[in-house]
């Protein structure tokens, strides 16, 4: 059977294409060596249930592992201590190896319900004599934790666990506690009764910071890809590949993963892909790119339902992608931290940025459409005119500044400097998304963006071309050096580039025009 890329549960390194998780398993050993509790919170689709699968077995040499996915029980289960209890020691006795005889009678009776009192507390009494009388020290590790944050018996079982955990040198306890899930369970907010206001509330401070880079490198991703290309011989250039793929993700493990699914199952056999060997080309590589765009899968689902439940998320991803706000890393922000959790951003240099080009160009794609029920004309003159830019298969980017510039000073030339400040770089992108829809997809150069400039980058049919959105005060513009529009074009080591400037001089010039720079050329619109 051959190896594929799998997005659809765990990985297994027998049946799928993967990165060597080695050593991420040999740093959460050495924590659960020094008896750590701590939390694998991640977001979605991040691997987590891939490296508690992998972790279970790598550990089961030196530990006794008991591994449990909280999914696998229902509502009632949380509904008292005496339910979870009987769940809870039925899953132990699945997953244990050999059980002394009276500790193995005892969880058969909460299993069952029969034992005299099936609180957590007796349970707890029993699992430590479990512990004391175990060949091997145990570890527990909890899947998907997310399904039970939200009542009390939950909390009450972090309690025991806290409770032996402080007196784990002269009581019996667990060697280590891992809990995986999206949400860090130091941090849940719960509400058990209607009239109550959502409050923090767990006892989970004991949990170690678990640092574990859970993302792909490119260097991980071209180890990867070296297994791949040995089965096939497509004679792609793997290390180009794996910085593309990087690039696009940055490391973010289901993305990686599906764009390379993609290009091995999807692209060869269509239009302009005969084989593998053209479709593990960057031409390939941005078809799969527009694919996974434009479908729905579960982790889009989650991130976009997560934007209709946490309403202040959209306020933050509206001022990264448009408004051009640094954003500092405040841990106290509330919807900062939310954003993060969810992988919606990432924290760079004490900066927050928008987690990778995938996210940005689907938030791109959503924002825009949203916005474009409020500002259709602009929208509906791009897609009027949007035949007229394609010549050979080629942009015209020059024509696409002209027309946007005519455009946009006959329906919005009157508007204030406020207006042009906060919009006028999403009325852009609003006119260009007709134009390059279904063939290209742009996104903006993370390093570049502030509220002064933004780099929009548009792939098509493999080619790149930037445009610099500029937003100009005062005498900036007549301030502008020779200097300046070079270093723009030897920043991305551009012989052509383009600029659009949204110009508040009241002597500006609008139009289009050519500034020659030596032997490179630079195009600029005013608006």
């Amino acid at each position: 059977m051959r190896k594929t890329f799998n997005t659809n549960g765990y990985c297994d390194p027998g049946l799928h294409y993967m990165v060597d998780l080695s050593g991420r398993l040999e740093e959460i050993k050495s924590m659960v060596d020094a008896r750590k509790y701590f939390t694998i919170n991640r977001a979605r689709q991040y691997g987590k249930t891939t490296i508690l699968t992998a972790l279970s077995d790598f550990l089961k040499d030196d530990y006794e592992v008991y591994s449990i996915d909280f999914q696998t029980f229902s509502h009632a289960d949380f509904e008292s201590e005496q339910s979870f209890a009987a769940v809870f020691s039925e899953r132990i006795l699945e997953c244990a190896g050999k059980i002394p005889e009276e500790e193995e009678r005892q969880l058969k009776q909460y299993a069952s319900g029969t034992a005299h009192r099936g609180t957590l507390s007796t349970l707890f009494r029993s699992i430590s004599r479990l512990c004391e009388k175990s060949e091997k020290r145990i570890v527990l590790l909890i899947d998907e934790v997310d399904t039970a944050t939200n009542n009390q018996v939950f909390i009450d079982f972090l309690a025991q666990l806290r409770a032996y955990y402080l007196k784990k040198n002269r009581t019996a306890a667990f060697q280590s506690v891992i809990l995986a899930g999206v949400y860090d369970v130091r941090n849940i907010k719960r509400k058990l009764r209607p009239e109550e206001e959502h409050k923090v509330n767990s006892p989970w401070n004991i949990a170690a910071d678990f640092l574990v880079d859970m993302s792909f490198s490119a260097e991980e991703i071209r180890q990867m890809l070296c297994g791949y290309e040995a089965d096939y011989n497509t004679g792609m250039d793997v290390g180009k590949m794996s910085g593309f793929l990087y690039d696009y993700t940055s490391g973010y493990p289901y993305l990686v993963s599906r764009l390379c699914m993609i290009m091995d199952e999807r692209i060869p056999g269509i239009l302009d892909f005969p084989d593998r060997s053209s479709a593990w080309t960057k031409e390939g590589l941005l078809t799969a790119v527009r694919m996974l765009l434009e479908e729905n899968n579960p982790l889009f689902e989650s991130l976009m339902d997560k934007l209709d439940v946490f309403p202040e998320l959209k306020q933050v991803i509206m001022r990264l992608l448009f408004q051009g706000q640094s954003i500092a890393y405040n841990a106290d922000d509330s919807s900062v931290h939310n954003a993060r959790m969810f992988g919606f951003v990432k924290v760079e240099n004490s900066s927050v940025f928008i987690a990778n080009r995938i996210f940005e160009t689907r938030l791109y794609n959503k924002f825009l459409l949203d916005f474009k029920e409020q500002n259709r004309e602009i929208y509906l003159e791009g897609t009027r005119q949007k035949s007229q830019f394609v010549i050979g298969g080629h942009l015209n980017v020059r024509l696409i500044l002209e027309k946007f510039v005519e455009t946009f000073d006959f329906l919005y030339g009157e508007q204030n400097q406020t207006f042009l400040e906060d919009e006028g770089r999403k009325y852009f992108m609003l006119f260009l998304r007709p134009i390059i829809n279904g063939t290209g997809n742009c996104y903006v150069e993370a390093q570049t963006r502030n509220r002064e400039r933004m780099d929009l980058v548009i792939d098509y049919y493999g080619e790149q071309s930037i445009i610099e959105l500029k937003i100009w005060h005062g005498n900036a513009y007549k301030e502008r050096g020779e200097k300046q529009l070079s270093d723009y074009l030897d920043y991305f080591n551009l012989k052509k580039g383009y600029m659009l400037s949204f110009n508040f001089n009241k002597k500006k010039e609008i139009g289009v025009k050519e500034i020659v720079l030596g032997d490179r050329l630079l195009i600029e619109a005013v608006v």
